[in-house]
């Protein structure tokens, strides 16, 4: 009988293969255990993620207060029986009704009737020392604060600040009342996680989370003076003059616009960083307003266009100065039309708003240094800011001309307003705001349409749309031409008030 001898090398051969068999059962038996560590870990992730944001959310929400306001006003501003209840127009003079759409009809005339608004607010020391917006209670005749805990106190305006839509307020007869430590917005990431918490809808004490979705949002028509956070967060009607807080429970801004054709959020939420409130919440404690720097010259952005006309590098940013005030503190530094101001106090300067903003939260009296470029040489200036009360620039700008004359404002066409109301792949300005009864009303603008020409004249940009309309200011009327709605259409602004 013949049997088969292994040698030494078929024993060493059936060994790797039992190796190799014992190795794959044991990775067939491991694999499930450590999918469902890899699952546990996730889970525990995800739970110790939430217990975190209920922490902060827990340090966070026992100092927002609900602001509820009232005020007397001649029955012929209200536009509708419900827009006084709209949280985000107490008033009827909002600017936030750009956002809402047209109300319903005026109920039978009265001598004056009582309109109430709601809003948010948050305690900035345990005294009862509150900020919020100035469109919230900064016109009201009555203000009433509650607490988490329930508690109703009257409040007084200490100091209010339209440019900036601040306001501060204070409540008395509350001891050692929760507070909210401010932060620093200029440390604040695209794609950081914050927090809006507010009064949305008049449901108090709501929290939303979402991302810092841009920074230094500018042009949009809603302030004087903007820099905005934009958040994805979901800000509704009520939020506004809410915090706007990052994962450490401090206040990074103050919730004060959203964009929305429907009233509600479409992810598009502007909030004023905190850095801009704190430097005028001690001049608002002090005096109950803001003194402003003033500089007086027009500046416009360098403009690629410009940039090549000027002979300049491609890299250089910077605003041309486009006029200088006789006797302004421009005017004694020696600046001059045409000049490119590149830096100021140091710091680059990208565009003409960052630069007026900059400008505007000095002190009057403070000295400032500024690089320019002229005939393509780089000089250094320096100025002693005066005071605003030397000169209003704003109120010389096309853009406040138009505001005050006919009733609106635009803003730029950004590519998440393009997407939002569906413009994309078109050019133009959106229109913002409409006044009611103003000549933009009566033509029939409408917030959220896109002008597109004005008077037969295609426009890009802002600058260009105002620039279009001073063009025809002497004129009865201008075309413009407008789409809305996925239509389009001509209409006649009138530019002369009717004898």
């Amino acid at each position: 009988m013949l049997k088969r001898i292994k040698t030494p090398r078929n024993r060493k051969k059936g060994l790797t293969n039992l190796a190799i068999l014992m190795t794959l059962s044991c990775f067939l038996w491991l694999w499930p255990i450590s999918a469902w560590a890899q699952n546990q870990r996730q889970a525990s992730s995800l739970e110790e993620f939430s217990q975190e944001l209920n922490q902060v959310a827990e340090k966070v929400i026992p100092a927002v207060v609900s602001v509820r306001v009232e005020l007397n006003v001649p029955a012929d501003t209200a536009q509708g029986p419900f827009d006084f209840n709209n949280p985000f127009s107490p008033f009827n003079r909002d600017f936030f009704e750009r956002f809402f759409g047209p109300g319903l009809p005026s109920p039978a005339p009265q001598q004056e009737q009582r309109q109430a608004g709601m809003g948010s607010g948050f305690i900035i020391s345990s005294d009862g020392l509150i900020l919020s917006s100035h469109h919230v209670v900064g016109e009201a005749d009555r203000i009433v604060v509650r607490l988490r805990d329930g508690r109703e106190f009257e409040a007084k305006v200490l100091g209010s600040d339209p440019p900036s839509d601040v306001a501060v307020i204070r409540i008395s007869g509350g001891n050692d009342l929760p507070a909210i430590p401010l932060g620093d917005s200029d440390a604040l990431l695209v794609g950081e996680l914050v927090m809006a918490i507010g009064n949305p809808f008049g449901l108090a004490h709501t929290l939303t989370t979402g991302v810092v979705s841009a920074k230094g949002r500018t042009n949009l028509g809603i302030t004087d003076y903007e820099d905005f956070i934009q958040t994805d967060a979901s800000i509704n009607p009520g939020n506004s003059g809410g915090p706007l807080t990052n994962m450490r429970g401090e206040v990074v801004g103050v919730n004060t616009a959203i964009f929305s054709q429907s009233g509600g959020s479409l992810g598009i939420g502007f909030a004023v960083p905190i850095n801009m409130v704190k430097a005028v919440i001690d001049q608002l404690l002090e005096r109950g307003e803001v003194t402003r720097g003033f500089l007086g010259i027009g500046i416009q952005n360098l403009t690629p266009d410009l940039r090549a006309s000027f002979n300049l590098d491609n890299t250089v940013k910077g605003v041309v100065v486009t006029d200088v005030m006789e006797n302004s503190p421009a005017d004694r530094a020696g600046l001059q039309r045409g000049d490119i101001i590149t830096a100021y106090n140091d710091e680059p300067v990208i565009e003409a708003s960052q630069f007026r903003n900059a400008v505007a939260l000095a002190q009057p009296g403070t000295r400032v240094a500024m690089t320019v470029i002229r005939n393509s040489e780089k000089i250094q200036v320096q100025a002693e800011l005066g005071s605003q009360t030397e000169g209003e620039p704003a109120a010389r700008t096309p853009q406040a001309d138009t505001t005050s004359k006919y009733g609106f404002t635009v803003q730029r066409l950004t590519p998440d307003l393009a997407a939002t109301l569906g413009y994309q792949r078109m050019s133009g300005v959106v229109v913002s705001a409409v006044t009611p009864g103003s000549p933009a009303a009566i033509a029939g603008l409408t917030p959220g349409m896109l002008i597109s020409e004005v008077g037969r004249q295609q426009v890009a940009s802002v600058e260009e749309f105002y620039a279009e309309i001073q063009k025809h200011q002497n004129q009865e009327r201008v075309l413009l031409f407008v789409h809305y709605r996925g239509g389009s259409q001509y209409l006649t602004l009138p530019l002369r008030q009717q004898q």
